[in-house]
């Protein structure tokens, strides 16, 4: 296998794979396949016995999902398959899930059980693995009627439309979107495609991302490729592996349901996905950013007032991360006033039962799954336009990194989860990610003033006397408020600073009150 080459976003053109009948294998491929009844796995499993991949480098894992009789294999099948059952849950995620940890080989094929796949279908999606080790390859299917043919008829076939009459099928409406995007080489979002039945991915990245997620009814194939995408991962579709789906697909027999049946579920793990978080004052599963802020040494009251920005932005979709060393505060007895790490214990108490906030010791090397992580001075308290501006900015382009140069040479950041990702997997210890993510992504660099706004100079007093009615004017007269402060009763307001309402001033500011 080939050293990991560093593609642009999406675009896979530096792979060539080898033609279809013309290369040696030397990968091992697990072809799972979970099955409820399966009355058509007779057939699949004698398409799968006609495989051009090697006999010795493939096996079949048919995952009995609770069928009532338990499936029994037929005369025609691959040379190694074998069943296993499930012993525990139940569904289409369980299932694969099982199977993946019985396979051996270094590449998983999943496939449904309804599917003819065909001769050179696994040799078509392998191939492209042999190049490179962090890609996801995508089959092809055509939804058919179930016709009256036989598992013999099917080994036997030379191709699909020897037995199957294709031209009559529905094609997937994926296909259209790769056509429209250039093979997904131009996807701003390829996981949308990945959505089964068939497709192959590295045994360790299957494994790396949590495989997929039992409680997942519906949309499970979507809301796992979102978490590979979250990985780093290329997507690549191979038209040469082509496959008879046996039977409609659900959105003919119900479209309303099977379109409302997968809305939850994607709604609060796809947070890409703004269509389906639309309800204001929601929370998530997976939230869409995560802010990141350094609070060691840090004073409680700066940690306060960053907290608050961060939770009282514009964009409310969010959780906040405070990294500090909350494990090496001990339960003992103590000094509670003059304990040495006071601060800290006061932190830990003040933000400990807010859903919101997490407190961990070390940042993860990626904010997985939420799509995108901030990370910038605590000091420096976001402004409540600073991540929708900053997100907006990113995905005109779908830059990897967003850098705001502060005035004071410190830097804020928005970083998206996918380039952190593929950096992480393509990096030599030492290496830095962002260097990394200037040639896959792409690293920007922007002044601060779009992020922070200079705050709006007040009015002058007298023009803020005129736009009030004569009975606000008589409430804000010092004479006709005798519960105000007798020290401010004659005090005039005088307008800040430029400087003060600079981003520059305001970190002064902060830092002054810090000392």
């Amino acid at each position: 296998m080939n050293a990991r080459p560093a593609m642009s976003q999406n675009d896979f053109s530096p792979l060539t794979p080898p033609l279809l009948g013309t290369w040696s294998p030397a990968l091992s491929v697990s072809v799972v396949i979970p099955a409820h009844g399966g009355p058509h796995l007779p057939l699949t499993l004698a398409a799968l016995a006609a495989q051009t991949y090697p006999d010795h480098l493939m096996e079949v894992l048919v995952v009995d999902d609770g069928s009532e009789p338990p499936i029994r294999l037929p005369e025609i099948r691959p040379v190694n398959t074998r069943v296993i059952r499930v012993t525990s849950g139940w569904g289409i995620s369980n299932a694969v899930n099982t199977g993946a940890k019985a396979a051996d080989g270094e590449i998983i094929q999943r496939l449904d059980s309804d599917m003819v796949a065909c001769r050179e279908h696994i040799e078509a999606l392998a191939r492209w693995h042999h190049l490179t080790d962090y890609l996801v390859t995508i089959g092809m299917k055509r939804f058919i009627e179930v016709p009256a043919v036989t598992p013999r008829q099917v080994f036997q076939a030379g191709h699909l439309s020897d037995v199957f009459d294709l031209a009559a099928g529905v094609s997937s409406s994926t296909e259209a979107t790769i056509a429209k995007t250039d093979g997904l080489r131009k996807s701003r979002n390829p996981y949308h495609v990945c959505t089964g039945p068939t497709f192959a991915l590295p045994r360790e990245v299957f494994h790396a991302v949590g495989g997929l997620d039992p409680n997942v009814a519906r949309g499970e194939d979507t809301e796992f490729a979102y978490r590979l995408a979250m990985h780093g991962v290329v997507f690549i579709p191979d038209m040469d592996a082509q496959a008879a789906h046996l039977g409609l697909p659900a959105q003919r027999r119900d479209k309303e349901r099977a379109v409302r049946a997968v809305e939850p579920y994607l709604a609060h793990r796809v947070p890409l996905r703004r269509d389906l978080r639309k309800d204001q004052g929601r929370r998530w599963l997976v939230p869409y950013v995560e802010i990141v802020l350094d609070v060691t040494d840090t004073s409680e009251s700066v940690v306060r007032q960053a907290v608050t920005a961060a939770l009282d932005g514009k964009l409310q979709d969010v959780v906040v991360t405070l990294v500090g060393p909350w494990s090496r505060l001990h339960e003992g007895r103590r000094a509670v006033l003059g304990d040495p790490s006071f601060e800290m214990r006061l932190m830990r108490d003040l933000f400990a039962h807010d859903e919101r906030i997490r407190l961990i010791d070390e940042a993860a090397p990626t904010p997985a799954p939420a799509p995108f992580r901030y990370r910038g001075p605590v000091d420096v308290p976001l402004h409540r336009a600073t991540l929708e501006r900053m997100i907006e900015t990113v995905q005109k382009d779908l830059t990897g990194v967003l850098v705001v140069d502060l005035p004071d040479g410190r830097t804020a950041r928005l970083e998206r989860t996918s380039a952190l990702g593929r950096a992480v997997l393509l990096a030599a210890p030492g290496d830095d990610l962002d260097e990394i993510i200037q040639v896959t992504h792409g690293v920007r660099h922007v002044e601060p003033d779009r992020y922070w706004p200079p705050a709006a100079p007040p009015k002058p007093a007298a023009e803020q006397a005129q736009a009030k009615p004569p009975s606000e004017q008589a409430k804000a007269s010092p004479e006709k408020a005798p519960n105000s402060d007798p020290a401010s009763a004659g005090a005039t307001i005088t307008e800040p600073a430029a400087d003060e309402r600079s981003l520059l001033g305001r970190l002064r500011s902060a830092l002054r009150s810090t000392n």
